[in-house]
């Protein structure tokens, strides 16, 4: 039998260049405004009826998990889930490539959320040998990648800046485990799509971002600064980024023998910061990001997770090939 055709895959933040960012935000907005309607939920619930998805989510999850489920739900697709690898085979000691390649006999669409560095651009790569290839979504691999929540970031931020001249030109301020938070390397590479950009990563020593975020930066020209100075940093904010300590990826414990306090957003900060920066965070939170600054209008993170939830719409009908069936406005 011949083989079908290599699909989308969606594995890293490098694959997205300036005009598919642009056309992403723009469809993500078109899209939202058939959420205004019954006829408007109706018609993209027809779109991708015929379609089904597996989410093998290994890796603990509640909010990609459920943005990805209620987005292939908008879109009429019918989900299976695997939440533990040892409900599966994979306690019979099946490799975890053949229980995926199994999968990938019932199902169009494969999204992972796992432990596992690499394991999606490993999984993708069989598939597109196999005959039936489907496409792989990276929805979390290991301390590598999250390129859907740098997706949904690069929305919030363009909506947050629509009527201050968009992201071009703008500091971004991130704070935390820089070092194994993969939503830090997955945004720092899409901001490299934009002009005049200005990256301040703030975290304790510990914690500096890897050379593989500096080098990417470099290459690209994208001015960075690296400190400990907290609130020195948020008085130059256009947009604030935080993170919580990564402690899932400790051997001993490691992450208690250092000061994360230092590196809190508290409420009496607010007063260094700009009247219209933005104050983002991947979610969940601890005690990074004080509860009371979420009655301010410059937190934007509630906002944040909903924006995922509709830019996975608008991804998974680009995947497909459905997004023409989108109306956007003229330009």
């Amino acid at each position: 039998m011949e083989r079908e055709s290599a699909p989308m895959h969606i594995l890293n933040s490098s694959q997205f260049d300036r005009p598919f960012l642009d056309y992403i935000c723009l469809l993500t907005d078109t899209i939202r405004r058939f959420d205004k309607s019954k006829e408007g939920l109706l018609y993209l619930r027809g779109l991708l009826a015929h379609k089904r998805a597996m989410l093998y989510f290994t890796q603990p999850s509640t909010r990609t998990f459920l943005s990805f489920q209620t987005a292939a739900q908008i879109l009429g697709m019918s989900t299976n889930e695997i939440r533990d690898s040892a409900t599966s085979s994979e306690r019979k000691g099946e490799s975890i490539e053949d229980s995926l390649q199994t999968f990938s006999s019932y199902v169009d669409m494969i999204i992972m959320r796992t432990a596992v560095p690499g394991l999606c651009n490993r999984i993708a790569a069989i598939l597109d040998e196999s005959e039936r290839p489907v496409p792989i979504i990276n929805a979390g691999s290991g301390p590598d990648e999250h390129p859907t929540q740098a997706l949904l970031d690069i929305y919030t931020l363009n909506r947050s800046f629509v009527r201050d001249g968009g992201i071009d030109g703008k500091t971004i301020v991130m704070v935390g485990d820089l070092k194994r938070g993969r939503t830090i390397r997955s945004l720092s590479g899409l901001l490299t799509n934009y002009q005049d950009m200005r990256i301040v990563f703030v975290s304790p020593t510990e914690y500096k971002i890897g050379d593989d975020i500096r080098t990417k930066l470099q290459k690209a020209n994208v001015r960075f600064d690296e400190t400990d100075q907290l609130q020195d940093a948020l008085t130059i904010a256009d947009a604030v980024y935080m993170t919580r300590v990564q402690d899932e990826y400790d051997t001993e414990g490691e992450s208690k023998k250092v000061d994360y306090s230092r590196f809190h957003l508290k409420f009496e900060h607010l007063k260094l910061m700009k009247e219209k920066s933005v104050i983002m965070h991947p979610l969940p939170r601890r005690a990074e990001l004080d509860v009371a600054i979420d009655a301010d209008p410059r937190a934007k993170y509630w906002r944040q997770e909903r924006n995922g939830m509709w830019t996975r719409v608008a991804l998974l009908t680009k995947i497909f090939g459905v997004d023409h069936k989108i109306v956007l406005p003229e330009l």
